[in-house]
């Protein structure tokens, strides 16, 4: 019998470098990986499913389940984790020094459903009770002009949203002091180019970061793997296949970044590094798999429902495939 031909779509990983290089092969499956920048596989695969598989962002993925007719089916596998405190910028001419501050403030963000900003809304108001509704969210490219959202929006009327227009961007517009701040997945241009006119909120943002996350036991969680729904429809075997294939991907990672002989990375202290994460979030620091990561896909569902993203409050065993959610015993 011939493999399945599957077309699946991720950045760059180094949990999915395996995949990438046939070392890993998904059961059953004849995979053509192609790499991506992020913002090109969410685009392609939200407006138009151009691909069988596709990394895909966590807050869109949860959009379109709303939708009548799902387009999509995920499974626990997620590619992209990162504690977001570092990626609360604002303007030298804001003078906004705490995060109490930002009430009331003009806030960029280059999507308002973008699950970064939704980690980050959502924080700031448990944390430091930054409600939601109390600033405005300027929308718009960060720094190319013309982004708009991916997934059309329906948000109750006490979201302030204001689009910046098809000149401007939100980069330039911090650096000038056109907004007070940003709520962003990538750094702008401006905090590199102009330190004097853009800095972070959290300056020691891993101290915060790593107290967060003693506080909270949450590893945010960016991006999971989405299957179109008539091909896991037609091939149902393909999740569980596939989530199989991401797991041994990144087992292989796991074993390579405590090699001592020979640095994996070019971080020089790379082998430190890995053992303080070890130290502090556990031997297997970035979990796949529904049980170790329900929890936090229950908070992101809270947020997400509390930004009015989703218009009921979202249950996590709804997300995956249900062949994800247990597996055989010898």
């Amino acid at each position: 019998m011939t493999n399945l031909p599957i077309s699946l779509a991720c950045w760059n990983y180094d949990r999915t470098q395996a995949l990438a290089d046939g070392r890993v092969r998904p059961d059953g499956i004849d995979l053509n990986l192609q790499t991506l920048e992020v913002e090109e596989t969410f685009f392609r695969m939200l407006r138009h499913r151009e691909f069988d598989a596709a990394e895909m962002s966590m807050s869109s993925y949860c959009v379109t389940l709303s939708r009548p007719d799902p387009a999509f089916i995920a499974i626990p596998v997620f590619p992209s984790r990162l504690f977001r405190h570092s990626c609360i910028f604002v303007s030298a001419q804001s003078g906004i020094e705490k995060p109490a501050d930002l009430v009331g403030k003009r806030i960029g963000v280059p999507e308002y459903q973008m699950t970064a900003p939704v980690w980050i809304r959502g924080i700031l108001s448990d944390e430091y009770g930054v409600d939601p509704t109390s600033v405005t969210y300027f929308t718009g490219g960060e720094e190319q002009p013309g982004r708009d959202e991916k997934v059309k929006l329906d948000l109750p009327e006490k979201f302030k949203l204001q689009s910046i227009g098809r000149e401007k961007t939100l980069s330039r517009m911090l650096a000038d002091g056109e907004i007070d701040a940003l709520h962003t997945a990538r750094t702008p241009s401006t905090f590199y180019s102009e330190p004097d006119k853009v800095r972070r909120l959290f300056p020691d943002f891993v101290a915060v970061e790593q107290d967060y996350y003693r506080r909270s036991g949450i590893f945010p969680i960016m991006h999971l793997v989405a299957i179109r729904r008539e091909v896991y429809e037609k091939n149902r075997w393909v999740a569980r296949s596939l989530q199989k294939a991401f797991e041994a991907a990144q087992a292989k990672v796991y074993e390579e970044l405590l090699v001592t002989a020979s640095l994996k990375t070019m971080l020089p202290w790379q082998i430190a590094a890995v053992e303080e994460a070890i130290e502090l979030l556990g031997k297997d620091w970035w979990p796949y798999g529904f049980g170790p990561n329900r929890d936090i896909i229950d908070t992101f569902l809270r947020y997400h429902h509390e930004q009015g993203l989703s218009a009921r409050r979202l249950q996590p065993e709804e997300l995956f495939a249900e062949e994800c959610f247990e597996s055989f015993t010898i």
